[in-house]
């Protein structure tokens, strides 16, 4: 698993510095030109492609941190930093695509003419544009192959410096021909859909820490699975939630009583290997054996069954009554399968008892009737069976 996780985090690292150079040179050309040109926007631009490299310096160390392997003070493993940093980078979208809305139209009123800029700004914010436009459609690919909310918010930041790029070069391009006003109509629409993508993730990413299952469409598919393994008589209970780019699950699974404890947990086992060799996002995987369906049962206080220790007791005590006073403790074996209202027994006897069996005038049939019948007269028993040693 751990070897998974760090192929992801090399692949996020790759492009996120990929990104890095990029707003390097962007940012220190917009700032050079913007000032050779006369170009106020392209500078401001220039600076928020400089301010990129904070956010993606962000990314890589968060990334550093999310994808280490489950340790004893985080046994679920470190997505929550991935979590958390995705909120503070859609803080930082909201607050760049209200902020860059802001500069641009207040610049537009406080200075509407201007001299125009050079056609070496409009140049330049092209460039920006297009080279922008490019790391985030190859940001976005590697964020959803990886299934990293964290590396999509970063591609949608670099999209945001696009954005504003374009908000450049209409109003270089608006400037030379006079129509001031392209570039504030072009801010104010810019900023609006860059704040819209950072709200989206920080609620999506809220929702995340506070625990929220989910979509059920995907919880469905899960449940699919595991009602596809032979033995699960039914899923229920079942609860989900993420952490970073992985699926946390919880789950009771029914099987059939009869099967022992280690059969039961094997059919649990088999469950979580089908979910894990289908789902390359599953990260953490508890289940429950049930041995009945306890839907029922989950919202009422029900009657507690005997222990083991008191029913091998009333056992022996009833065996002995019928049978033979010299029965010892290991000539009865039970085998008990519980339920809230009830319980069931399997009564297996040795030969030691078949031999003193005979001495009595009751044949097997009479006496399996007979320790029936009495065991069946607790409250807690519901059904009986009697094994003899030449049957088991």
């Amino acid at each position: 698993m751990q070897e998974s996780l760090d192929k992801k985090r090399k692949a996020a690292e790759r492009v996120t510095l990929i990104g890095s150079a990029i707003d390097l040179a962007l940012g220190i050309a917009k700032i050079f030109v913007g000032f050779i040109a006369n170009s106020g926007a392209l500078i401001a631009d220039g600076v928020h492609s400089l301010s990129d490299l904070a956010t993606d310096f962000l990314v890589i160390v968060v990334l550093r941190f999310s994808h280490q392997a489950p340790d004893r003070d985080h046994p679920y493993g470190h997505g929550r930093y991935e979590t958390v940093a995705t909120v503070v980078l859609g803080a930082i979208l909201i607050v760049v695509g209200l902020g860059l809305a802001y500069e641009v139209l207040m610049e537009m009123i406080e200075n509407p003419n201007r001299e125009a800029p050079g056609i070496l700004a409009l140049v330049v914010a092209g460039i920006s544009i297009l080279a922008k436009e490019w790391i985030f459609r190859y940001s976005l690919k590697i964020g959803k192959e990886l299934k990293s909310d964290l590396l999509i918010a970063n591609a949608w930041h670099s999209r945001s410096d696009a954005l504003s790029s374009i908000v450049v070069f209409f109003a270089v391009g608006g400037a030379m021909l006079g129509i001031w006003w392209l570039d504030a109509l072009a801010a104010i629409a810019v900023g609006a859909f860059v704040g819209k993508i950072g709200w989206e993730l920080v609620v999506k990413n809220i929702n995340e820490l506070v625990d929220t299952a989910l979509p059920p469409e995907r919880v469905k598919e899960f449940r699919d699975v595991v009602n596809a393994i032979e033995g699960v008589l039914s899923v229920h209970d079942f609860k989900s939630r993420g952490m970073g780019n992985q699926a946390i699950l919880e789950m009771h699974i029914q099987v059939k009583p009869y099967l022992s404890a280690a059969e039961a947990h094997y059919i649990g086992d088999c469950a979580v290997q089908a979910l894990q060799a289908k789902f390359d996002d599953i990260g953490h995987v508890i289940f429950h054996i049930d041995t009945f369906d306890d839907r029922p049962f989950q919202d009422v206080i029900c009657s507690i069954m005997p222990e083991r220790k008191l029913i091998k007791a009333k056992a022996m005590e009833i065996v002995k009554d019928v049978i033979s006073s010299d029965i010892d403790t290991q000539d009865v074996d039970l085998m008990l399968f519980y339920h809230p209202e009830y319980v069931d027994l399997e009564v297996r006897l040795t030969h030691k008892v078949s031999d003193l069996a005979k001495t009595t005038n009751l044949t097997q049939r009479d006496i399996e009737r007979q320790i029936e019948q009495k065991l069946t007269a607790e409250n807690w028993c519901r059904e009986v069976k009697v094994w003899w040693s030449s049957q088991v």
